[in-house]
């Protein structure tokens, strides 16, 4: 770290820590090999993941970047350190799900594996001691977390998301079957995806692969202890890699 100097501790969350710098507009941001599910009643330590979920997410930033889509996200710092603008992120969690799996064929009546046309968006209340509930339109408004013209930026912007990440990892032979983001505000006012977009926080199917289980490289091998998650991820990786140039140093 050679452009900048370490701050404090400003967040810690289950995956990363955000640090401040000596620079206003600058957090850097630390991916740990911690493991969690089930609202972190789960936890393990992986050795390696980390590493392997910094580099997927630096070159997924980066990809939407390429294609206009804006981010909080400016270079990487060694293996497991990403640098990035601060934003006020919205308590929101947007769920884009272009396939049925997890917890939506729990609630309703729709069979695992079923496509999802158009793709199903749902917003999540980010807050664990509420454990992320569904906000319905009424508690939305209730809450007053976003106004009318806010949420459609976000909606749209995270559909925009959807479709660029989509046509990604289609050619590299993985199905994108849904995924979360978080979105914020920079002190612009800009809104950007921010957080991480990597096997923690999306479901991936190798698209050449029949059989239900072996077929996953996300988290869920955590979820269901199947094993092989570090290697799983370093699959993902290695297939962004080929389709994605290196990601940024920053400096």
């Amino acid at each position: 770290m050679t452009a900048y100097n370490l701050g404090s501790l400003l967040y810690e969350g289950k995956a990363k820590r955000v640090f401040a710098t000596d620079q206003p507009d600058l957090v850097a941001v630390e991916y740990k090999d911690d493991a969690t599910a089930f609202n972190a009643l789960k936890k393990a330590q992986l050795a390696g993941k980390g590493e392997l979920n910094c580099r997927i997410s630096a070159l997924l930033f980066e990809h939407l970047a390429a294609r206009g889509i804006p981010t909080h996200y400016l270079g990487v710092d060694g293996s497991r350190w990403m640098l990035a603008r601060p934003v006020r992120v919205i308590p929101i969690e947007v769920v884009i799900r272009n396939v049925a799996a997890g917890s939506l064929c729990k609630q309703m009546p729709i069979a695992p594996g079923t496509p999802l046309e158009p793709p199903l968006l749902d917003l999540y209340y980010k807050d664990d001691g509420f454990g992320d509930p569904l906000l319905t339109e009424a508690r939305l408004e209730h809450l007053g977390l976003v106004t009318p013209e806010q949420r459609r930026q976000l909606e749209e912007l995270a559909r925009q998301v959807n479709r660029e990440l989509l046509a990604l990892f289609d050619s590299v032979g993985l199905q994108l079957v849904d995924f979360k983001i978080e979105l914020g505000h920079t002190a612009s006012g800009e809104l950007v995806v921010a957080d991480e977009i990597s096997p923690d926080t999306c479901r991936l199917w190798d698209r050449e692969v029949m059989d239900s289980q072996d077929r996953i490289l996300d988290k869920d091998r955590f979820r269901q202890d199947l094993g092989g998650v570090v290697e799983a991820y370093g699959e993902v990786l290695k297939r962004v890699q080929g389709a994605c140039p290196p990601p940024r140093v920053y400096r």
